[in-house]
């Protein structure tokens, strides 16, 4: 049975080869696309790596329709109806 040292200790081993083992292969990619961009006259423009990140749209607050004159609580009429609503008529809570 191993000891913790020695585990340790092979797992340090084994992280270093991985770290070559993936240099290797990274390399090696590398010529390879690099080869193929060559054979057929592609340039790094053709691949798109030049596009833009879509930007996110910023949402707009959604205006309140529904006001509880009783406690100044609001709603929009979007989502679940908050329990002051609840059985009530809404167009008696309608902001106009």
């Amino acid at each position: 049975m191993s000891t913790y040292a020695e585990l340790k200790a092979q797992i340090a081993e084994l992280e270093n080869k991985a770290k070559a083992a993936r240099s290797a292969e990274l390399a090696a990619a590398k010529a390879q696309i690099a080869d193929i961009m060559k054979n057929y006259g592609l340039t790094l423009n053709d691949l798109g790596s030049n596009a833009k990140p879509k930007s996110e749209k910023v949402r707009q607050p959604v205006p309140v329709k529904y006001r509880n004159a009783a406690t100044g609580e609001t709603w929009t009429g979007r989502g679940r109806a908050p329990l002051w609503l609840t059985g009530k008529n809404k167009d008696e809570y309608l902001i106009k």
